[in-house]
């Protein structure tokens, strides 16, 4: 009887990468790998990454710097895996700086990581980071009851990946690739399946997440209200949460569901980055401070106890005093519960990273 590989997932940054974290977990289980949170006990170490922040790759090789030495000193054959974001940008250079590294696999392929693994695993140094033809939640197997219980009652599910927006300070578009939601039936299905092995909450995911326009079973595109809709009749789901939203997406049906569906909890996470109309012209953002006020005016109106949160990017290229007035009156006006606030990082390859009046330190 063989014991049981050890795998130690780290997961950097959004919710969906730890949900993509637990599909992967789940996808080695069937290879006999159970989870550690020693990564000094481990057999594979992989490392879920994010690149939207600034120094966010930088973390990543000081991560696989503190692995390499523990490697050395352990005189271990650990393998590691760099998942996630930062690979999919970063690709084959991640091989070249951090030589331990075994494998790199981009956010669209660790359906894959059993035959990665394996070539690995046989000495060639692995690099996948294409967008394949077939959908990845079609080959990852469902988590068990024991590994879904160890969870707790609160789960992700992923119903939309991707982004079209192409707002000029973001990186999505290019390591996620272009919007695609996944069909009703089996989100419905999954999330079944979860509320049957104990759940009873359960946040549904996508870098766009109100832009979801997944194939319903009857023929029709589904948006996000018609999926919660179905999805709050779900005996034993308790609550319901969604995020992160795009205020250009922000549909009547999508507040009216905050109205109509007890499960929906009253929180919404929207972010507009900016208070003024010329800076979000600048972003790409495709909205204006009005919009998004009339958007808060009718979501308080279907839902008078909603809390709001948001982020918000300052010192964007070209950003002058007034411009960040702005913000802050837009701040004072709706109220938020809470916030995130970054000042502004250049993305490589993103188009604000080559604007000339990059704001100084």
């Amino acid at each position: 009887m063989h014991e049981p590989r050890k795998l130690y997932v780290k997961s950097f940054g959004c919710q969906m990468n730890v949900y993509d974290s637990h599909r992967m977990a789940d996808t080695l289980a069937r290879e006999g790998f159970v989870e550690t949170q020693d990564p000094a006990a481990a057999d594979l170490v992989i490392l879920n990454t994010c690149h939207i922040r600034e120094k966010a790759a930088e973390k990543v090789y000081s991560e696989l710097g503190r692995l390499r030495k523990q490697k050395q000193e352990a005189g271990s054959d650990t393998m590691i895996a760099v998942a996630g974001c930062v690979a999919q940008a970063e690709g084959a250079e991640i091989m070249r700086r951090a030589p331990v590294v075994d494998l790199v696999v981009g956010p669209q392929s660790y359906h894959r990581l059993p035959e990665l693994l394996a070539e690995a695993k046989a000495g060639k140094r692995v690099v996948d980071t294409e967008f394949p033809a077939e959908d990845k939640f079609d080959h990852l197997p469902a988590p068990t009851r024991a590994a879904t219980r160890s969870r707790g009652p609160a789960a992700f599910v992923t119903v939309q990946e991707g982004c079209d927006k192409f707002c000029t300070f973001c990186v999505v578009p290019y390591t996620r690739g272009a919007e695609v939601s996944r069909p009703a039936a089996k989100i419905m299905d999954e999330a079944a399946r979860l509320v049957d092995q104990g759940v009873r909450e359960i946040t549904l995911i996508g870098q766009n997440v109100n832009a979801f326009h997944g194939a319903g079973p009857d023929g029709t595109s589904w948006s996000l209200a018609r999926l919660m809709e179905r999805m709050a009749g779900l005996d034993g789901l308790a609550r319901l949460r969604y995020t992160t939203s795009h205020p250009r997406d922000m549909s009547d049906d999508l507040i009216a569901a905050h109205r109509d569906l007890p499960q929906l909890m009253p929180y919404l996470h929207l972010p507009v980055q900016s208070g003024s109309d010329r800076i979000l012209a600048a972003m790409n953002r495709r909205h204006g401070r009005d919009a998004f006020f009339a958007i808060i005016d009718k979501m308080r109106k279907a839902r008078p106890d909603m809390a709001l949160s948001s982020d918000f990017i300052v010192g964007f290229p070209g950003e002058t005093e007034q411009d960040f007035e702005d913000t802050i009156d837009l701040v004072r006006r709706v109220g938020f519960a809470s916030a995130y606030s970054f000042k502004y990082s250049p993305r490589p390859g993103t188009p604000a990273a080559d604007h000339e009046a990059q704001v100084p330190e």
